[in-house]
């Protein structure tokens, strides 16, 4: 789904939604598949980052093929 239809359907407001694609930061993170038929591409993921840059809430999608689980992403960020 793209960024900003993600927010508007959601009514998401003053955050920022980013995107590695081109796998520029993500390794860091751990969320690069290491093996299998989908070796080399990143995971489905979803962090969460206050506003001093400290990360407070991370999911690890178990199968690609499935949505991260909003209602418990959604409810970090409401409790920042």
């Amino acid at each position: 789904m793209q960024k900003k239809r993600f927010c508007e359907s959601f009514n998401i407001e003053n955050v920022t939604v980013a995107s590695d694609f081109r796998y520029r930061d993500m390794e860091k993170y751990g969320v690069l598949i290491a093996e299998g038929a989908l070796k080399g591409i990143l995971a489905r993921a979803v962090f969460v980052v206050d506003s001093e840059g400290k990360v407070v809430y991370k999911q690890l999608v178990p199968e690609i093929t499935e949505e991260p689980d909003y209602d418990d992403v959604l409810a970090c960020v409401k409790s920042l």
